[in-house]
C-alpha cells in the first residue's frame, strides 16, 4: 500500500471529529457530540455494506469521541475533548515512526491485509520508508501544533488546526507527490524499456531500464554470447571505467538487454555489433538461467559462437577486448579481475564441456 492509499484508509476515521466541530458551533457540545456519534455509527454501517469489512479505526475514533466528550461534559471543561485529535494523531505518528525507522513495517503489513496479500519488492519498500519518514515529520509537527492550540489558542484556532489544517497538509503533500510522479513518468518516456518475464521467459509486462537496475529485482531477459576461437580461448571485453556497475572488470564478450518488442536474434545481433563490432556470425543457444546481483535479476540467454575473425572494438562502453586461455582465466578466478557473472558462466561452460 502506498502513502496515498494508507491515508485514504485512515482519513474516514477522522470524519466524526470534524462533524462534531461543525455541529458544536451550531448546536453546542451535547448536541454536537450526539450528531458526531451518529455519524460514526452510520459511517461504520456504510463501510461494512460497501466494502464488506469492519473499520476498527472509525470505531476507535467514535469511542474516543464518546470518552473524552463525556468527560468534558461531566467536568464542564472542554480541555479533555480538545485533546482528542492530538491523541489520535499521536497514535498515527507512532505507527509512522515504527514503520519508517524500525524493521517492523506496520504500514506494509496493513497494505498486505488491505490489498489481499500484496507483496513489496526491495525498491518499493525503500520508497515506502522514504515516504513514511516525510509523513512522520509532517504529522509530528501538526500534532505538536494541535496540543499547543489546545492550551494556548482560541477555540476557533484549535478547530482549524485540528481539522482543516490536517487536510490542507495532506492535500499539499498529495499534490506534491502527484507532481513528482508525473515528472518522473515524463522522464521515463524517453528511456529504453525492457520486457519483464517470468522464470520460463513468458512476458509479464515491461519497465524502464533504470527501474530494473535499482534493486527492484524485476526479472528481465538479457543475451550473453561467448566468442571462442579454434584453441578454445575466450574473447573477453574489459568494461569501461565510466560504467556505473563493475567498471574496469573483464566480462563476457557480448552482453546486453533485450528491448521491448525485440526478438532474441535481433537483440543478439545488435549487442554483438555495438560491443565488439561483430557481424555475420552464427550462434548457438546453450542454456537459459536465472542470475541475480545486488541491483538486478536477469533471465540470461547464453549463446556461443566460433565466428570471431572480424571483431573490433568501437564502443566507448568497452575499453579493450582480447582472447584469454582457460589457464589464464583459472589463475585470475576469485581475484576480482572478472565480473561475478562471467566467473559463473565460465563454470557453466566447463560443465557443458564447451571449453
Amino acid at each position: 500500500m502506498n502513502r496515498t492509499e494508507l491515508l485514504k484508509k485512515l482519513l474516514p476515521g477522522f470524519i466524526p471529529l470534524f462533524v462534531f466541530i461543525a455541529a458544536d458551533e451550531i448546536w453546542g457540545t451535547k448536541v454536537g457530540l450526539y450528531v458526531a456519534i451518529g455519524t460514526g455509527v452510520l459511517e461504520m454501517i456504510w463501510v461494512g455494506f460497501k466494502e464488506k469489512r469492519f473499520d476498527k479505526f472509525i470505531l476507535f475514533d467514535t469511542m474516543l469521541l464518546v470518552l473524552l466528550g463525556g468527560v468534558s461534559i461531566w467536568l464542564n471543561n472542554d480541555i479533555f475533548f480538545k485533546l482528542k485529535p492530538g491523541l489520535i494523531e499521536l497514535l498515527l505518528v507512532a505507527i509512522l515512526a515504527v514503520s519508517a525507522f524500525s524493521s517492523l513495517n506496520i504500514v506494509g503489513l496493513m497494505g498486505q491485509r488491505y490489498l489481499k496479500g500484496a507483496t513489496f519488492n526491495d525498491a518499493q519498500v525503500k520508497q515506502m520508508r522514504r515516504s513514511l519518514k516525510i509523513l512522520f515529520f509532517i504529522f509530528t509537527g501538526h500534532t505538536i501544533l494541535v496540543f499547543y492550540a489546545t492550551f494556548y489558542m482560541s477555540k476557533e484556532a484549535w478547530a482549524f488546526i485540528s481539522g482543516g489544517l490536517f487536510y490542507i497538509l495532506f492535500g499539499v503533500y498529495f499534490l506534491f507527490e502527484m507532481y513528482r510522479q508525473k515528472k518522473k513518468q515524463k522522464e521515463l518516456t524517453n528511456e529504453e524499456w525492457v520486457p519483464l518475464v517470468d522464470e520460463k521467459g513468458r512476458i509479464t509486462g515491461q519497465a524502464p531500464r533504470s527501474q530494473v537496475h535499482n534493486g527492484s529485482k524485476l526479472l528481465h531477459p538479457v543475451v550473453h554470447m561467448h566468442v571462442i576461437n579454434h584453441s578454445k580461448a575466450l574473447l573477453l571485453q574489459k568494461r569501461s571505467a565510466s560504467k556505473l556497475i563493475l567498471p574496469n572488470k573483464w566480462d563476457t564478450a557480448v552482453g546486453g538487454h533485450i528491448s521491448a518488442g525485440e526478438t532474441l536474434e535481433e537483440a543478439l545481433n545488435k549487442e554483438a555489433f555495438e560491443e565488439i563490432g561483430l557481424k555475420d556470425f552464427s550462434a548457438r543457444l546453450q542454456m537459459v538461467y536465472h542470475w541475480e546481483s545486488e541491483v538486478e535479476a536477469e533471465l540470461v540467454y547464453l549463446f556461443t559462437t566460433h565466428d570471431y575473425k572480424n571483431y573490433h572494438v568501437h564502443s566507448d562502453e568497452v575499453a579493450e577486448a582480447r582472447f584469454w586461455t582457460k589457464n589464464q582465466i583459472e589463475k585470475q578466478i576469485g581475484l576480482k579481475v572478472f565480473t561475478p557473472n562471467f566467473e559463473h558462466e565460465f563454470n557453466l561452460l566447463e560443465e557443458l564441456k564447451i571449453i
